[in-house]
């Protein structure tokens, strides 16, 4: 039976879906959900990482500090992952994480920009860390590319490479492609973080599966960015049904997802136009809540700003631009009331 490792990102990108406003209590208590289930390894802190909460990505709840410090406390046998976004998290940050016991740590460039992060995954490979170099955005990627950046991250240090559809953007036919790619370029195992705006984080993730991946991702409830992502209880249920093992408890995830995950969720996780729009356009997931905050304040349709995203090919980082490109249509339905 082919063993399939899940890490459970709730923590982490499901905290875009509530605003990054879980507190440190309500992280350990689906920590030690997830860790009793048999999960391994658990992704915590803010949505956009190390170092992520600030006025231009949203403050959290709390500190990265008190969120590895309270989940540090509850778990048996589960590692703790951190995310690291060179530019938002920095090597200070890291070393912060590991005195706080992470175990684990997702080095994440731009597709096309894996160099940025030579000196983090250095560093964290150098002080025992499990290493894992994060492609974003990779449906802006030709697999030619995607593999000549996989190469970078593998020679800096990684332990695992990831393909990441961080707008949820591509079919499984692209994600075959490109996990493929990778998988007969480099001798490290390839890992799948999916997204769910059109619909396909499931299928995705099995494809990615089918084409070589041993890593993939999931949340509770699929609570993340946008749509969300590949939903845990239901992976867990499909791959047991396909003959794969994930050492997680079906009944325990599923028990945890209705009776703790889901009274934490600001709104249900479904497909709306605006996530949609990111599906369908290309732009960064995490740009959904802060769409419609500026759709709101300058009246202008929150889609219309996301397609625009994905025609500039923004990347995460860029949600400052969100502010400029609403600012530019509310001017151009002033003028133009017609055409807009």
């Amino acid at each position: 039976m082919k063993k399939i490792r899940i890490i459970d990102t709730t923590l982490r990108d499901g905290m875009h879906a509530v605003s990054h406003q879980l507190t440190p209590e309500q992280m350990a208590e689906v920590a030690k959900g997830l860790d009793e289930a048999g999960v391994g390894t658990i992704e915590l802190g803010h949505g956009d990482g190390l170092g992520g909460s600030s006025f231009q990505y949203g403050f959290a709840k709390a500190s990265d500090r008190e969120y590895l410090t309270a989940v540090g406390k509850v778990l048996k046998n589960a590692k703790m992952d951190v995310l690291l976004i060179p530019g938002i998290g920095t090597i200070e940050h890291l070393k912060e994480a590991m005195d706080c016991g992470a175990k684990v740590v997702r080095v994440a460039t731009h597709v096309t920009e894996a160099d940025v992060a030579e000196q983090h995954i250095r560093f964290a490979k150098n002080n025992g860390l499990e290493t894992v170099g994060f492609l974003m955005m990779a449906h802006m990627a030709s697999p030619e590319k995607i593999v000549e950046q996989a190469k970078l991250m593998e020679s800096y240090g990684s332990d695992i490479i990831y393909v990441t559809d961080s707008a949820g953007a591509m079919a499984p036919d692209d994600i075959q492609a490109r996990i493929a790619a990778v998988k007969n370029a480099i001798s490290l195992p390839i890992g799948f973080h999916a997204h769910n705006n059109l619909g396909l984080a499931i299928g995705n993730t099995l494809a990615a599966i089918k084409a070589g991946a041993e890593v993939v991702d999931c949340t509770v409830r699929g609570l993340g960015a946008a749509a969300g992502n590949s939903q845990l209880e239901v992976l867990v249920a499909v791959l047991d049904k396909m003959g794969y093992s994930t050492g997680i408890d079906l009944y325990k995830v599923m028990d945890l997802a209705e009776q703790v995950v889901e009274p934490l969720m600001h709104r249900p996780l479904y497909i709306n136009n605006a996530a949609l729009c990111i599906g369908y356009a290309g732009a960064y997931g995490s740009f959904l809540l802060h769409a419609y905050r500026a759709g709101e304040k300058f009246s202008v349709d929150p889609r219309d700003i996301l397609i625009e995203m994905g025609r500039r090919k923004t990347v995460g980082g860029q949600e400052d631009m969100i502010i400029d490109v609403a600012i530019e249509l509310a001017k151009r339905k002033k003028d133009n009331p017609l055409t807009v």
